[in-house]
């Protein structure tokens, strides 16, 4: 059966979010979050795969992107903030309990969500960030890691980096995509729609954001302890961003992960890999099998 993608708009945590959702009202429900600099659009690929095996997905334009609320102070966007969003869109669904699947920043909320409220996540998978524990201490020193994020101390200054995004039609971010992936990852069509979600009053601020509000929080981000819950971790080697060995350094920051490398994708490993990464995603969340979720008494 195919699904249709559904656009809602969920009060969640005092503010608004737009939620693209698809799939079985009564699946179980799974969360995607995105990162930077995307949206929802950014788990296309995933979205429909996951509903037509019977999961109800979620994926939110997290707040400060594309068409969901974007509060003005830097502090709106700190990690308790980002992470009670997406508790309250668990309760909007009327759901204890989801699966959470995130990438990029919404794989750091994703953690967050992991270390600080275990029992209302069923599982958890990663894609391309490392647990902040261990991105926290490799920023602590000079290191291969430090350099290639350079970005973060830039995304410190005020309204600079904004006018560097905006200019040429968007070139910072339209090359931040393209030059960082694969050949063909972001089709002109794609990059379209893209520029359309940065281009709403207030995004590129509300998203920046989330870097400025990390950086004067650091020492609260990289408090994250040991994770409880399942985690399926899937690492592109050649990202432009992060070193791959962070992510065998995070597996040791969990009771119960599964690690898998893809030597030649990026760090936009779900959109150049689709095939194989909605495979291994629905293997991790099929542990438990569907009909058993969508009814517990059975």
């Amino acid at each position: 059966m195919a699904y249709e993608l559904e656009h809602h708009f969920i009060r969640t945590n005092g503010i608004t979010l737009h939620v693209v959702q698809c799939g079985p009202a009564q699946g179980p429900l799974v969360v995607l979050l995105h990162g930077f600099p995307e949206f929802w659009y950014g788990w296309r690929h995933q979205i429909k795969a996951l509903a037509d095996a019977g999961y109800r997905v979620w994926a939110p334009d997290q707040r400060g992107y594309n068409l969901s609320d974007k509060p003005r102070r830097v502090s709106d966007y700190r990690i308790d903030q980002l992470g009670a969003d997406i508790l309250g869109l668990l309760d909007a669904a009327g759901q204890q309990v989801a699966y959470v699947i995130g990438h990029d920043w919404g794989a750091a909320v994703t953690w967050w969500l992991a270390a600080n409220h275990p029992e209302r996540l069923k599982r958890v998978a990663i894609l391309n960030v490392p647990h902040p524990a261990v991105l926290g201490q490799a920023l602590s020193r000079p290191t291969r890691q430090l350099r290639k994020s350079w970005y973060i101390f830039f995304f410190q200054l005020p309204w600079l980096p904004e006018q560097l995004f905006r200019r040429n039609q968007y070139r910072f971010g339209r090359g931040s995509l393209r030059g960082t992936s694969r050949p063909g990852t972001f089709t002109s069509e794609d990059l379209k729609q893209y520029v359309a979600a940065w281009s709403q009053p207030g995004a590129l601020t509300g998203m920046i954001n989330w870097y400025r509000a990390a950086f004067r929080n650091a020492r609260r981000v990289g408090k994250i302890g040991r994770i409880t819950v399942p985690v399926r971790l899937l690492w592109g080697r050649q990202d432009a961003f992060l070193e791959p060995q962070l992510a065998a350094l995070s597996v040791g920051l969990c009771d119960n992960a599964e690690l898998t490398y893809f030597d030649q994708a990026t760090h936009w490993l779900h959109q150049e890999e689709p095939a194989a990464i909605n495979k291994l995603l629905l293997e991790f969340l099929a542990a438990e099998p569907v009909a058993s979720l969508l009814n517990p008494t059975a």
